[in-house]
């Protein structure tokens, strides 16, 4: 067991010292926001009260990756399946590049494969939130706050 930074922690998985799936790697993203645990806890101790969004990610599949959409981004479903029983899948002909693109409004986690993920987020986080750092496994700049 070895505790880690978020920042390391998304080096280990760019490296594939370890591995985590998208939700956690978008949490971790975001927890990349925060430079000390105090940070983090006034943080969320001043938007304790102001409510959570229940959201699924919704995934769409391309011929070249797939795109969890998040709620907010343009392409996410007016009626998403929260509990599985539609077994609705989306998927399009389009290349992730094409679709990244064409788009305008992202909240999304774009997986090139188990441990290629990209965050790509420019909408205002619902109920105070922040939102992550728009960290790409091929190219991060943690240092930047986007």
């Amino acid at each position: 067991l070895q505790w880690s930074s978020p920042p390391e922690a998304i080096e280990r998985f760019k490296s594939q010292e370890i591995w985590f799936p998208p939700p956690q790697f978008y949490e971790f993203c975001r927890l990349c926001n925060f430079s000390s645990l105090g940070e983090l806890h006034k943080f969320s101790s001043e938007r304790a009260l102001e409510g959570c969004e229940r959201w699924m990610p919704v995934l769409l599949t391309a011929p070249d990756g797939f795109i969890q959409l998040l709620p907010g981004d343009e392409l996410y479903p007016e009626d998403p399946d929260y509990t599985g029983e539609k077994k609705v899948i989306m998927s399009t002909d389009k290349k992730v590049e094409d679709l990244m693109k064409e788009g305008s409004i992202f909240h999304r986690i774009v997986i090139k494969n188990i441990n290629n993920l990209a965050v790509y987020v420019n909408i205002q986080a619902k109920y105070k939130h922040i939102n992550p750092l728009m960290i790409n496994c091929d190219n991060s700049d943690y240092n930047s706050k986007l």
